[in-house]
């Protein structure tokens, strides 16, 4: 075929594919929100138009006679019809295959299809029932904060009335000259300093403890030796140990250091040592150890309680949980535990507890400066 022929073919085809894809493109942007099956069908039905199009047009220039002209659309036509079907079924599938997919995402427990989905599909399936099992832990753990939000409530509650009704007790009998005397006066000012340290306490616990679940504790790392954390913790704790008759030792390899908040967790390993101690009958022992193992430091805070319940262990650093007897400094609203946590967590640590021997050891791991 001479040049200017083929360039003449090429432009007369091309002009009526042109046509064709735009009267397409038309059409599939008014049937965008329609099925894909109608889609698929519009494709494969503009793939046919333009084949026959451009069939004619080269006819036409060429002068084919008819029979050949009929032979060859004939066999265009027949293999369109074929691949519209074609389209049309692969449409059907994928509308069944949302189908059942649309259904899975509208049941109560979402669960990956059984029938099986084109890849896209089953990836997307697949990615649904990984978001949903997201979702429900989410919604299980805002469900256990909640509970032991409305345990704690109830706990404070019931911790802030106590002390209030005796502190307006004794304010009430001062003010009102029932108690003169000298030495009940004295008395009753020195209880009331003690029921509003411990009502002080207990804000500073809240106050502390919301800055932990709001991800709101600041933490100012420094390089420390650990035995000078334990050894304030044990200072701090005793005069509660003398007052009970109860032994404490620390013991903890000298320049062992870590890279922490030494505010933040001397406050943590107080509230375990103290916790340890009214735990701890008279003539028992408190023992805080501390060593590296495993490429972390490890503190760990032994008494002889006796031992908590294996039902109760899971729940012991859990906000306001007190289980059969308090497992908190002071017996206050069950916050000690819960905010020891916090501020080892912070740390990017982790706090545990487990029964052993006489009574409970809780551990506390951290990471080793680099």
């Amino acid at each position: 075929m001479p040049f200017p022929d083929l360039l003449l073919v090429v432009f007369y085809a091309a002009l009526a594919a042109l046509v064709v894809t735009a009267v397409a493109l038309g059409a599939l942007r008014l049937l965008r929100a329609r099925s894909v099956a109608i889609q698929l069908g519009v494709v494969a039905a503009a793939t046919v138009l333009a084949t026959v199009s451009g069939i004619l047009v080269i006819s036409f220039l060429m002068l084919i006679n008819d029979h050949d002209r009929s032979v060859v659309l004939t066999v265009v036509v027949s293999a369109g019809l074929v691949a519209t079907a074609v389209s049309v079924l692969l449409g059907r599938r994928l509308v069944a295959a949302n189908r059942v997919l649309v259904e899975a995402v509208r049941a109560d427990r979402f669960r990956a299809p059984a029938a099986p989905l084109p890849a896209e599909l089953a990836e997307l399936s697949r990615e649904l029932e990984a978001a949903y099992d997201r979702l429900a832990e989410a919604h299980r753990r805002e469900q256990a904060l909640e509970a032991s939000r409305r345990e704690l409530v109830a706990w404070v509650s019931h911790d802030l009335r106590t002390p209030l009704a005796g502190l307006r007790a004794m304010a009430e009998a001062l003010e009102d000259g029932v108690v003169a005397d000298g030495g009940t006066v004295r008395r009753y000012h020195g209880r009331i300093r003690v029921e509003v340290e411990r009502l002080a306490e207990m804000v500073d616990d809240l106050f502390e403890l919301s800055r932990i679940h709001a991800g709101a504790l600041r933490l100012s790392r420094q390089r420390v030796g650990l035995a000078d954390l334990v050894a304030e913790a044990v200072a701090g704790a005793e005069a509660l140990a003398r007052a009970k008759g109860v032994r404490i030792s620390g013991d903890v390899r000298a320049g062992l250091p870590v890279h922490v908040d030494a505010g933040e967790l001397g406050r943590a390993l107080r509230n375990l040592v103290v916790n340890a101690i009214r735990h701890t009958p008279s003539d028992g022992a408190v023992e805080i150890t501390g060593e590296v193992s495993g490429g972390e430091a490890r503190v760990t805070v032994a008494d002889a309680c006796g031992g908590i319940p294996e039902a109760d262990l899971p729940r012991v650093f859990d906000v306001a949980f007190r289980g059969e007897a308090a497992r908190t400094p002071g017996g206050g609203a069950g916050l000690g535990l819960a905010i020891a946590r916090g501020i080892v967590e912070a740390h990017a640590g982790e706090i545990g507890v487990a029964n052993a021997g006489p009574g409970c050891r809780f551990e506390v791991r951290l990471p080793l400066p680099a």
